[in-house]
């Protein structure tokens, strides 16, 4: 104990600026995971979340009951995080290798300015974007492609959430493969110069292998949010349109929508328990299998 009152107070400059960061994650993660109770209760306003009568599993059951609707957003929730995360590390990779190798620097500075900005841009505003373009009446690819009944069928939602995805998110993650990037050893390149290496030669020798690791914990992460979905493209860019659930509903867009017309908080719990459970399990997974194959790249 003296030791770590000794070794606190002597990094209490660092633990300074760590506490906002501390306190919002106490709050904001574990503070509200006492509300979990409620996946075991049948909750009444009037009783509150403590004084509501305990139900077992009943809203577990209920989950499962609905066979139709739970295989339908546990498909979609599945298919969306191996299609977003194979595209999108595929993509921040690409596009980093791609500004960090650009011969004109101050172009480069401005493309990195300028490929955050779409995570800024709520997905509120998205949706009105993507009706002007989509649109029956006035949208530019309906009225090029001849084709007026975007928002009508189904089978085109998976292509256009996964391109207003991509929009959003892969210029901001590609700034973490910069970063990577920006610290590689310039001798190695120089070295391979030397040897004769091609450009192709020197990403696929020094660039790629030094992104690796940074690689393996990104996705390491990710597989922790596998049950998870990006709410607002999910249920804001759809407009939550019943007749395009088949191919658009996901886990977190099925919770908003229960709450939002049946307030059944006990079975909206007991969802989001049953996310985060099996995120757990995949993540402690995936983070086995790395360690075993390659231990310098787990997380513990």
């Amino acid at each position: 104990m003296k030791t770590f009152l000794h070794n606190t107070w002597k990094h209490r400059p660092l633990l300074v600026l760590a506490l906002p960061a501390v306190l919002v994650l106490f709050f904001f993660s574990y503070v509200p995971m006492a509300g979990l109770i409620l996946a075991f209760k049948q909750f009444d306003f009037a009783k509150g979340i403590w004084g509501s009568p305990f139900n077992g599993i009943k809203n577990f059951q209920i989950l499962m009951q609905s066979k139709r609707d739970f295989i339908r957003i546990t498909r979609n929730t599945l298919a969306y995080y191996v299609l977003f995360t194979a595209l999108g590390t595929f993509l921040n990779v690409v596009l980093a290798i791609a500004i960090d190798q650009c011969v004109f620097k101050k172009t480069s500075r401005v493309f990195q300015t300028v490929m955050i900005i779409p995570v800024f841009v709520s997905y509120a505003a998205v949706q009105f974007i993507v009706m002007a373009y989509i649109s029956a009446n006035t949208g530019i690819i309906a009225n090029m492609t001849g084709i007026k009944n975007f928002y009508t069928q189904a089978k085109y939602w998976p292509t256009i959430l996964t391109i207003v995805k991509m929009w959003n998110s892969v210029g901001y993650g590609s700034v973490l493969y910069m970063s990577v990037l920006a610290g590689i050893d310039t001798s190695l390149y120089e070295a391979a110069q030397i040897d004769g290496a091609t450009k192709w030669q020197q990403i696929k020798y020094v660039t790629l292998p030094s992104l690796v690791p940074m690689i393996t914990v990104m996705l390491l992460l990710s597989v922790g949010s596998v049950m998870r979905s990006d709410t607002g493209l999910f249920y804001q860019v759809t407009r939550d349109s019943g007749i395009l659930y088949n191919t658009t509903q996901v886990i977190d867009s099925y919770v908003l929508h229960a709450i939002t017309k049946n307030s059944s908080f006990g079975f909206t719990a007991a969802t989001t328990f049953f996310q985060s459970v099996v995120g757990l399990l995949l993540m402690l997974f995936a983070n086995w299998m790395v360690k075993r194959i390659s231990p310098e790249d787990a997380l513990f």
